[in-house]
């Protein structure tokens, strides 16, 4: 599958930006809405002109300086032929938030048909593996790309009855949060991996 090339000049909707200058806040933005994290006086920042061409994403040259590629999947919390979950980071603020990706080096547009067929149904899997800990409600599924060019889907785990955290700013709440006990997202990790692997794949040992 061919892959887009990447713009060399702006683009239409770029041209008509007001570069330079600061955004209002309309009254009914993002600012009002219950899940906001911030109050107080805040202002948008101005618009920077845009970087193009755009700088190299990780791993963008390919599987050779990819960090993805380069981790060993025993570091991995489950995987099988074609596919792993990792944790990410070394500390967690929600009940679990781990990533999905393809063990080859693939992007979304080149993902190949057979890795796209099985993508939905290790998404689903991987939504109920963590539904079954304790106290989530919900599982987020983002994929932004922007800063590896090795597929990745982020899973974040939004806890049971706290609505404030519901929506587009879990990830903003996941900076704020106090951290989760080392042992506890251990565990969380350990009931991931093994429910995983109860429908196919390896769960790995974590390390201490």
């Amino acid at each position: 599958m061919a892959v887009p090339a990447t713009p060399q000049e702006p683009g239409a909707f770029v041209r008509r930006l007001p570069t330079g200058e600061r955004l209002p806040l309309p009254a009914d933005s993002v600012t009002s809405w219950e899940t906001f994290p911030f109050e107080g006086d805040l202002r948008a920042r101005p618009l920077r002109p845009p970087v193009l061409p755009e700088p190299a994403r990780a791993g963008e040259d390919g599987p050779e300086r990819c960090g993805a590629c380069l981790k060993p999947v025993t570091e991995a919390l489950w995987s099988d032929d074609h596919w792993r979950l990792d944790a990410v980071g070394d500390e967690s603020r929600l009940p679990a938030v781990v990533m999905l990706q393809p063990r080859a080096h693939h992007d979304l547009s080149d993902l190949p048909a057979e890795r796209a067929a099985e993508l939905g149904p290790l998404l689903q899997r991987a939504e109920r593996a963590i539904l079954s800990l304790d106290g989530v409600a919900r599982v987020h599924v983002n994929r932004w790309g922007d800063g590896a060019a090795h597929l990745h889907f982020w899973l974040l785990a939004r806890p049971a009855g706290m609505l404030q955290l519901r929506g587009s700013f879990l990830p903003v709440w996941e900076e704020l949060l106090p951290p989760v006990p080392d042992e506890e997202r251990r565990l969380a990790h350990r009931r991931i991996a093994a429910a995983l692997a109860a429908d196919g794949g390896t769960a790995h040992v974590l390390r201490p």
